[in-house]
């Protein structure tokens, strides 16, 4: 029988540390980073070991829990570094470490026996015979492949240990391999996708020619007899996360360490409030949450959106490999004092610039400032210096952290 008054966690990226602080002001529970090495997105700036340590301090003083990823699947020279990584780990006092290796999980419960082990989606796993056995062998949780449907969710739930936490990704980008496991880049760019090099070959455009022609260099195109080859679209659950919690996930993971603070803020806050609502509602089964949260999901960088495997198999990316881009952040709130917020700014804007303010836990609402100061509080036509100080009248104040953002199609 699955328990449906499980309140889900809800788990955010973060690729350095301002990412991390917008997680944690912004409503998640816990919060997943990666070292300088060993993890599955090498391009971010990610956390040298200070910064490891001072993520454990942030996190654990709001607390909240930090899980690091060790995920990669690591060659015979990896193996040989990686246990003084691990001890490190267990030293600073690392929640759980993300593994998707079995040696690197044996190797972890010798030298960082005070973290929990989480299995990634990695390794793939699909049933609960495999979730069991690696329950047995120590995981405190494993992260399901995306490839499977709520219905086999379910039952890996009622077949497996209740001890054993279930977590799934809900929001972002999904890779067009399984779990992951993708030699693409390898193969096109010699950059190892299997150690976080991944240049991301799916999303390129692609020409096909045929032998004998090879100036004739034709477009892959979608039709109804085909598909954009590779390119998936992005995972959007926001308005199933009572279905998710039913199905007995007891993590909610959103996808985007090399996404920007803004992403992680947003999703942070919108995941927030729906989870808080499906709670508020009594665990419904029927629970949708506000038409306003679902439209954070539009505010953010994304491609179009789909529900991955949950219901079946998932729709390709139809027409293009970009991103929708329709808001940028115009300032991030620093203060307020005497009816003006203190503000620095991120994107050009300029007075009568209306802007959509999204505080940590709040619902967004707009305002329309008719004037903008520097920082000797003269007048200015637009805030165009990155990182300047601009102060904007408002009659109420804002917590630091604030974001102020605006259509930029408008």
């Amino acid at each position: 029988m699955i328990s449906t008054s499980i309140i889900p966690e809800v788990l955010s990226p973060a690729g350095d540390e301002e990412r991390l602080e917008a997680a944690l002001q912004f409503g998640a529970d816990a919060v997943y980073v990666s070292g300088q090495a060993y993890g599955m997105r090498a391009a971010c700036a990610n956390f040298d070991r200070d910064g490891l340590k001072r993520a454990v301090e942030k996190t654990h003083t709001a607390g909240k829990k930090l899980y690091v990823t060790c995920n990669i699947l690591p060659r015979n020279n990896d193996i040989q570094q990686i246990p003084t990584y691990l001890a490190y780990l267990d030293e600073i006092g690392v929640d759980a470490i993300i593994i998707s290796d079995i040696g690197t999980m044996e190797l972890a419960k010798q030298y960082a026996p005070h973290c929990a082990l989480h299995v990634s989606t990695q390794f793939g796993v699909v049933n609960y015979a495999t979730a069991t056995a690696l329950y047995h062998m120590g995981a405190k949780r494993v992260v399901l492949a995306r490839e499977l449907s709520l219905a086999e969710i379910r039952e890996i739930r009622e077949k497996t240990p209740p001890e054993l936490e279930l977590e799934a990704f809900v929001h972002g980008a999904i890779c067009m391999s399984f779990s992951g496991r993708c030699v693409i880049s390898n193969y096109l760019t010699n950059r190892d996708a299997n150690h976080g090099e991944c240049s991301q070959p799916c999303r390129w455009k692609y020409t096909i020619t045929e032998e004998t022609r090879p100036d004739l260099p034709m477009d892959l195109e979608q039709t109804d007899e085909g598909t954009y080859l590779f390119n998936a679209n992005d995972m959007n659950m926001i308005a199933h996360v009572a279905d998710l919690a039913q199905a007995g996930i007891s993590s909610f993971k959103i996808e985007g360490r090399a996404k920007t603070f803004y992403y992680t803020a947003v999703t942070a806050n919108a995941y927030r409030r729906a989870v808080d609502g499906y709670v508020a509602s009594g665990f419904s089964p029927d629970y949708v949450p506000e038409e306003w949260v679902l439209d954070e999901m539009n505010k953010i960088s994304h491609r179009p959106y789909g529900t991955g495997f949950y219901y079946g198999m998932p729709a390709q990316h139809l027409k293009q490999g970009g991103y929708i881009r329709t808001y940028e952040v115009a300032a991030v709130v620093e203060g307020w004092e005497d009816g003006w917020l203190k503000t620095t700014q991120r994107n050009r804007f300029f007075p009568g610039t209306t802007l959509d303010v999204l505080e940590p836990g709040g619902k967004p609402f707009t305002f329309t400032p008719d004037v903008l100061l520097d920082e000797e509080k003269n007048p200015i036509e637009s805030a165009n210096h990155p990182t300047m100080t601009v102060y904007i009248p408002l009659d109420k104040p804002l917590p630091k952290g604030t974001l102020l953002r605006y259509n930029k199609t408008l």
